[in-house]
């Protein structure tokens, strides 16, 4: 049984009207047209749907069953087709992000809620990664948007955008000997131990090249997870550390720590924003990325 949506319209106005005419003018249909297709719906569901008297027609038990039914059924279509013209524009959907920890902590809580107080409909699902996996799980097309600083493997079946920029700097507690100084390069705090991030982050990989380059040891005493924890450890004078000026700034207007800028060239860093250029992005992925994307 197939009952066509239009045929189900054209006969719950005709019992609205009572008249196949009328509604024949008002939908610029020929009222041979829509007698046929009543006649097809009363074929299909094998009863008698419509009764005509010269006063026009009226609907049958079943008819007015049908017409009630009909209502709920083509009210439902109107939110079916709402709904979807709502992803088709990008209005609903949903973006999966992956970032690493410098672009979660610094950039993304303001402009995501930015993003959202404008876009309500769109749910963003987030989660972190270290960038060698950002780019791995966004060529995947297990991410619809990745944010990374540092590029590994094979990226020809990514798009890359410009995305923001920090400054790396150093973290002492206040009572460390390196507290004082001014600005330092990263190879004036080698003899010190170090609280570094978790292995494969793209800070310790820098710091690991840049040691190997100047043939130094490198000597992390702890690893952490989480900015958080390595401000925490370094309050401590576990070690030393080497994250985002920006992040670790409020610390030290606290008088917790002491943040020294290093003035290695490396120590200003662009993170960048990667999609796949093998997957066609929802219409709510490319408000996100025009969001997130500096003019």
């Amino acid at each position: 049984m197939h009952l066509d949506p239009t045929s189900l319209r054209l006969f719950v106005r005709v019992l609205e009207t009572g008249t196949i005419a009328a509604v024949a003018e008002q939908e610029f249909i020929a009222a041979s047209a829509i007698s046929k297709r009543i006649s097809e719906l009363e074929t299909s569901l094998n009863t008698q749907l419509l009764v005509r008297t010269n006063r026009g027609v009226g609907g049958t038990q079943a008819g007015k069953a049908l017409a009630q039914l009909s209502r709920g059924v083509l009210h439902q279509l109107e939110e079916v087709h709402a709904r979807m013209h709502e992803y088709s524009q990008g209005i609903r959907g949903e973006v999966r992000i992956v970032a690493n920890i410098s672009a979660i902590t610094q950039f993304l809580p303001g402009q995501l809620k930015a993003f959202l107080d404008q876009h309500p409909f769109i749910q963003i699902q987030l989660e972190e990664r270290i960038s060698s996996e950002i780019i791995e799980t966004v060529a995947q097309n297990q991410a619809d948007i990745g944010i990374f600083t540092e590029v590994f493997g094979n990226t020809e079946n990514l798009t890359i955008y410009p995305y923001q920029s920090d400054r790396l700097a150093l973290i002492t507690a206040n009572q460390h000997p390196l507290s004082q100084a001014e600005s330092l390069s990263f190879i004036e705090t080698l003899q010190y131990d170090y609280v570094g991030l978790h292995t494969g982050s793209a800070i310790n990989n820098k710091l690991l090249q840049a040691a190997a380059a100047a043939e130094k040891a490198f000597r992390m005493r702890i690893q952490v997870t989480s900015y958080e924890a390595l401000l925490r450890m370094v309050e401590q004078d576990l070690g030393i550390g080497i994250m985002p000026q920006d992040i670790a700034q409020p610390y030290a207007t606290t008088h917790r720590v002491k943040v020294i800028p290093l003035n290695d060239s490396w120590a200003n860093r662009k993170l960048k924003l990667c999609t796949s250029n093998q997957h066609p992005l929802s219409h709510a992925t490319l408000r996100l990325l025009e969001h997130l994307t500096p003019c």
